[in-house]
């Protein structure tokens, strides 16, 4: 029962309250601690930690591996919006258009 109730939670988990995909790209900007316009997997690592979601580490490998779509280990701006489908799917981050 405690996992089908973690799943469930984590599916509804959202940052603070439905955000919008703007919202959404500028509270990962926060995490971008070299200010290169990507985001690294420990940047994403952090980001994910940051909204208490357990298994950050693996979580952010698999959310680069979903969204970095010219496999060079980092999401850049055209790959964001891929990145916003891994969150919503992955993370239950509510993320309105």
């Amino acid at each position: 029962m405690a996992i089908k109730h973690y799943a469930t939670a984590a599916r509804n988990r959202s940052v603070e309250g439905d955000m919008t995909v703007e919202e959404f790209k500028e509270w990962l900007k926060r995490f971008d601690v070299d200010n290169d316009g990507r985001i690294s997997r420990e940047e994403l690592r952090r980001a994910i930690s940051s909204i208490k979601i357990r298994f950050s580490g693996w979580k952010s490998g698999r959310g680069i591996r979903y969204a970095d779509a010219d496999g060079d280990g980092y999401i850049d701006a055209d790959e964001v919006d891929k990145l916003v489908e891994f969150a919503r799917a992955s993370l239950g981050i509510r993320i309105v258009s």
